[in-house]
Parts: C-alpha cells; structure tokens; sequence
C-alpha cells in the first residue's frame, strides 16, 4: 500500500495491529503509532483499543495504561483491554483496582469483563478476591456465569494449589464442565503430585475426546513422572497408531524490524554455530552463579547428562542465545512462546537475566514473565 500510495486509514491500522499482537511485534507496533502521527490519521476510540491491545500483549503494558489514561472516551472494551492486559502480566492488584474503578465511574461491566477480573486474581493468587467478583456477576449484575468464568475459578482455585477444592468447585457447577476445565485440573495435579486424580481424569478424558492430542500428553507426562516408561512408551504409541504428534516447542523474537522463530534442537539459522557457542557460555556461567537443572522435566528414560542436554537445545534458550549475540549489551530481550514456558528454561532465565544484566520478556501460551536481576514478576511458576 505504502509503494502505491495508497493512504491507510483507521481500519487498515487496526488489521495491521491485530497482525503484530499476535506476532508479539512490538517494534513494528511502536512504527505503526509513530507512522498515524505522522499521517495524522485519526485515532478513532476502535484505534485507540487496537493500540492499547497491541501493546499489553507484545508486553509494555504501561505504555498501554499511558495511552488509556489519555483516551478522553472509553468504551468497556478499553476498559477490558487494559484489565486484561494486567492480568497476562501478573498485575493482579492493578486489574482489580481498575475494574472497580471501572465500576465506580458507572460502567456496567460485561462477561469479558469479568474474565479480564477472574484471569487477574488467578494470575496473582487473589482467591477471595475471585469469590467475591464470581459471585457479585449474578448477584450485583444479573450476569449468568458462563463455562469461561467457571474455568477462571477453577484456574484460580488449581494455581492457588488448592486441587481438592477445584474438584469440588467442578462437580458443583450448574452446567456440564469442558476439557478445558479438566486439563487444568489434570495440570494442577501434575504441579501438585496429585498423579494418581490426574491419571483418572486423563484416561476419561481420552475417552470422551479420543482424537485429541493434549489429552495423551497430560497422561503421558504424568507416567514419566511417576518414572513409568512402559506406559509412558505406550501412549506415545497409542498417539503414533492415530496418527498424533506433540506440537513441537517455537519461540520467537523480533529483531531489526524481522521476526526470527526457532525450535528446539534448531541448527537451521546462519549464525547456528555462534549461538550453540553462546549456550555453552551460558550454561557455564548460570551454573557458576548456582543453576541446578531441573532433569525432571525431561520426560525420557535417559541419563542425566542427557537429560541436561535435551534441556539445554529448548526453543528459548537458543532464542536467548541468538539475542545475546545480536543486541546491545542492557538492552531488554522479548520473546514470544507457543507453548507455555517449562519449568527448567524458568529457572534457566531467571539467572540469565541476572548474569548478563538483562530484563528478559517472555510471552508463553498463558501470561507474560517479566525476568529482571534473577527474579520473575510471576507469583509462583506453576
């Protein structure tokens, strides 16, 4: 369009916006605010919502709440965006302040709203907090709590480490639950060393849902747990016979205005030979500054030198590696994950960002983690 001459408009932004939220570009997203200054497009309220998306989710999220505070009309969906936003980052406290803010300026919240909330208070372990809100929606609102406010609590209720009573929660509710709903419990179990719940639900969820995946990953990752490699090896196979396989581990990060994605193992980018000779350094220094690597979650009968080293090929550890190489010494690194972050390259990113005096963002399938001088903004890993 930019080579035709074809002037954007509010709606061509807002598509080209969506584009980068997904891809957690948030370069590209800062030329975009700079490039509506400069056309002086106007900033519709839908523009303004788009940004603010853009930025909580490709992870400055303050410039978000910078760009709300200076909105002169907000709709709910401005709102939502930024109490969602918070949520992702394990602001609980700020979400929860201004959704009643939201609610003392007279606008009525809806159901996204409240998922915005419940997901705040599961982020941040606020479980009273989300009893209150769960129960003031039909009470204070006459909003009917759908299956996604039911699985808010009982993601709040299996993150708190609080299994039995998620179960309860389940069992109580008025309306039949999802698989999603049992996979984080079955994920709570495998967090809290409840396997033996977590392989009964997982072999009932293979039942009902026979053609999904994640189903024989939740069950398999419970037997390597229990350190039983002969069923472990038989629902790889039983995955093998349906034609299944794991979804592969990718991150990915923005440099230079280009998006780069690796996978674990990875050899395929020009530079493969530094970067492997970079995670060597790495693994060296985190280990001096006292890294332990977290074998258990190779879920493979191997030895633990091997473990260690399927740990050290994981997707964001090259990632990193590759950063580390590419940018300014103090500059913060951003990563966008597929899956959701395990707990090894956790610990691993923690000590990396304290060694090489590097904030480290990383976007997993559930939140943000924000790694700064060996600490994580997130509450507890699980």
């Amino acid at each position: 369009m930019q080579v035709k001459g074809v002037v954007s408009d509010d709606v061509t932004i807002v598509c080209v916006l969506s584009a980068c939220t997904d891809l957690g570009a948030l370069e590209l997203g800062k030329w975009l605010e700079s490039y509506l200054e400069r056309k002086k497009i106007p900033k519709s309220v839908e523009l303004c919502n788009a940004l603010i998306d853009m930025f909580a989710k490709c992870g400055d999220v303050d410039k978000a709440l910078e760009l709300f505070r200076q909105m002169s009309f907000r709709t709910i969906v401005s709102w939502t965006s930024v109490i969602v936003g918070l949520a992702m980052h394990g602001r609980g406290l700020e979400a929860v302040s201004l959704f009643d803010m939201m609610i003392e300026q007279r606008v009525a919240p809806d159901d996204v709203a409240f998922i915005g909330v419940l997901s705040a208070c599961s982020h941040s372990g606020l479980v009273n907090k989300g009893h209150y809100y769960f129960n003031s929606m039909e009470k204070n609102f006459s909003i009917v709590p759908k299956i996604e406010h039911y699985g808010c609590m009982v993601d709040l209720l299996s993150r708190a480490g609080l299994v039995k009573e998620a179960l309860e929660f389940v069992q109580k509710m008025p309306i039949n639950p999802n698989q999603i709903i049992w996979r984080s419990i079955i994920t709570a179990c495998h967090a809290r060393g409840e396997f033996k719940l977590g392989e009964s639900i997982s072999k009932k969820l293979i039942r009902s849902e026979p053609m999904q995946e994640s189903n024989y990953v939740l069950l398999s990752n419970i037997y390597a747990k229990l350190l039983r490699w002969e069923k472990k090896t038989k629902v790889r196979e039983m995955m093998d016979l349906k034609g299944m396989k794991k979804i592969p581990g990718s991150t990915m990060i923005e440099l230079n205005n280009e998006m780069y994605e690796f996978v674990a193992g990875d050899k395929s980018h020009n530079q493969s030979k530094q970067i492997y000779e970079m995670m060597d350094e790495m693994g060296r220094e985190i280990k001096r500054a006292g890294y332990v690597p977290t074998t258990s979650q190779v879920l493979l009968d191997i030895d633990e030198e091997d473990k260690e080293d399927a740990l050290y090929r994981h997707s964001e550890k090259i990632a990193i590696a590759f950063s580390l190489l590419n940018t300014p010494p103090g500059t913060p690194i951003r990563l966008v994950k597929n899956l959701r972050v395990c707990e090894d390259c956790h610990s691993a990113t923690k000590f990396i960002s304290k060694v090489y005096n590097r904030e480290i963002v990383v976007r997993d399938r559930n939140r943000f983690h924000h790694f700064k001088n060996g600490v994580c903004s997130c509450k507890d890993f699980w």
